[in-house]
């Protein structure tokens, strides 16, 4: 069943929904706004809403080390840290790449798992610009790694506590801005993999208060 906006019930996924930046971010770039599993994205990149020590944990940080299997936690206990219990320090990007077979069905054309550690959210004064890098270092490791596609959850939104309505803004703005001063790179594709239909509202309301172009269907 659909609502009045186009949307489906909790009981099943959304079609997705497309978005061109603005300039001067490449016009090329497709935004894309979905409800759904980011483990069955068939991505280049997807980005894991990690912890600072990298070793698992609920929510999509469970989800993506379930599908990638217990190599992925091996290969995040090689990565030094950067002091004792960090590998990954809020804001930044570390990008796993996978060279092991995984099981059908999961992370399907995935080269790389991207772990970022959004703020666990105080005020939006102290958060933002802290989510704003995650985003941020997340899109130049999967740019820097000459990736064509890349899919996020809504990081710091779980556990963390961040509130959607602000954390779609940071989101969005932060690709906007990012590929904005990178014109010429390799993303063809920002998928934002939403985990419920009031998120995926959430963030198609913060894509039209940006003015960002709705893409219609079968269009270039």
């Amino acid at each position: 069943m659909r609502d009045k906006l186009g949307f489906l019930t909790p009981f099943g996924m959304s079609s997705s929904t497309v978005y061109r930046l603005r300039p001067p971010a490449p016009q090329t770039t497709r935004l894309v706004l979905k409800q759904a599993d980011i483990t069955r994205e068939a991505v280049d990149a997807i980005v894991n809403a990690a912890n600072e020590r990298m070793l698992g944990g609920g929510g999509v940080d469970g989800a993506i080390h379930r599908a990638a299997g217990k190599e992925l936690l091996e290969a995040c206990k090689r990565v030094p840290e950067k002091r004792p219990g960090v590998r990954c320090p809020t804001g930044e990007a570390v990008p796993i790449k996978i060279t092991w077979p995984v099981s059908e069905g999961n992370l399907p054309q995935v080269r790389y798992i991207i772990n970022t550690v959004g703020p666990i959210y105080q005020n939006a004064e102290k958060s933002a610009p802290l989510l704003r890098s995650a985003y941020r270092n997340s899109l130049l490791t999967a740019i820097e790694h000459n990736c064509r596609s890349i899919a996020f959850p809504a990081i710091s939104c779980g556990v963390y506590g961040y509130p959607l309505r602000e954390a779609a803004r940071v989101a969005l703005e932060a690709v906007q801005d990012t590929l904005g001063e990178s014109p010429q790179q390799s993303l063809q594709e920002v998928r934002f993999c939403l985990f419920s239909e009031d998120a995926l509202k959430t963030w198609t309301l913060a894509a039209e208060q940006l003015q960002l172009e709705r893409v219609k269907e079968g269009a270039s």
